[in-house]
């Protein structure tokens, strides 16, 4: 299928080489001149110098992915697409858009005759390359059309049509709730053994953990990776930045009346790390960067 890609970033970049390995002819566009030229230069992927040029490039009805960072700029975007695009023509946001934001830009551009929708791209970015898990909200029609295009960009089993406008998108902030709650657990249970008497390696339990014990996970094999790469995490700072899905998590499900303890206390101990440093903070912020390339603090 040929599919337009807005947003050449960490995910995004990734995604565009995952669906031309797939066979799928991909043109690529990003504000960044250095970025659209890089990966023309090392892919082979065609890309376009401005939205109008990236829709004038596809042909039929056309299938536009958009990895760009939530909030106004995905608004933008679609704003500075609609002069270009015909009716039937399907946008899907890929990126970590509020649920609500989704909803809201499905009736809009269902009011233009535009399709959209909700993707939530969980896997980081060495699954943004090698197989994401993706969950899809929007119309049935729309996702049966696009299916193609998620069935070649996740692992086996790892994409499913999750239910109506917003449904991908509400999945996938529930699914980082979670994952706030498992890695603060990992985290606090780091630093009860950093602070024993015993001078533990840190990598090789990680390693043993992940062999047959109960906590086994992807995430306990990128606290190994870690632990491997810093003993002790001495290189960085505790500090555990948000992205706003745990917080928009523990809203709904405040509005819900749904309580999640573990999410909240998580989410608090992101606000705090912002003050004190902490191994805690400290491995929470190790597993970010491993799994999504998230930036991390450096001591001086």
């Amino acid at each position: 299928m040929q599919i337009g890609l807005v947003g050449l970033g960490k995910m995004g970049y990734n995604i565009a080489l995952n669906l031309r390995n797939h066979g799928h002819a991909v043109v690529a566009h990003d504000r960044s001149e250095t970025l659209t030229a890089q990966i023309a230069a090392e892919s082979g992927i065609s890309t376009a110098n401005s939205l109008s040029d990236l829709a004038g490039a596809l042909n039929g009805r056309r299938v536009i992915w958009l990895m760009v960072p939530a909030g106004p700029i995905v608004d933008e975007v679609i704003d500075n697409l609609l002069p270009y695009l015909n009716p039937n023509d399907i946008l899907i946001d890929g990126g970590n858009s509020n649920f609500n934001d989704s909803v809201r830009r499905y009736k809009h551009l269902k009011s233009k005759g535009i399709c959209f929708l909700d993707c939530g791209t969980s896997g980081g970015t060495s699954g943004a390359l090698n197989g994401a898990c993706t969950m899809i909200g929007g119309e049935p029609e729309v996702y049966a059309y696009c299916k193609p295009v998620f069935d070649d960009l996740s692992l086996p089993g790892g994409t499913r049509y999750v239910g109506g406008p917003g449904a991908g998108h509400f999945v996938k902030m529930v699914h980082n709730g979670i994952e706030y709650g498992m890695m603060q657990a990992i985290a606090e249970g780091f630093e009860v053994l950093e602070k024993s008497n015993y001078d533990f390696d840190y990598q090789q339990i990680a390693e043993l953990w992940n062999h047959g014990s109960v906590v086994r996970s992807w995430l306990m094999e990128l606290s190994a990776n870690a632990f491997r790469k810093d003993p002790d995490l001495s290189a960085i700072r505790g500090v555990m930045h948000a992205s706003g899905e745990g917080k928009w998590t523990l809203e709904t499900a405040l509005d819900l009346g749904v309580p999640t303890p573990v999410i909240a206390l998580s989410l608090i101990m992101r606000y705090r790390s912002q003050q004190d440093d902490t191994f805690a903070g400290k491995v929470v912020a190790a597993l970010r960067n491993e799994f999504g390339g998230h930036a991390v603090v450096h001591n001086p």
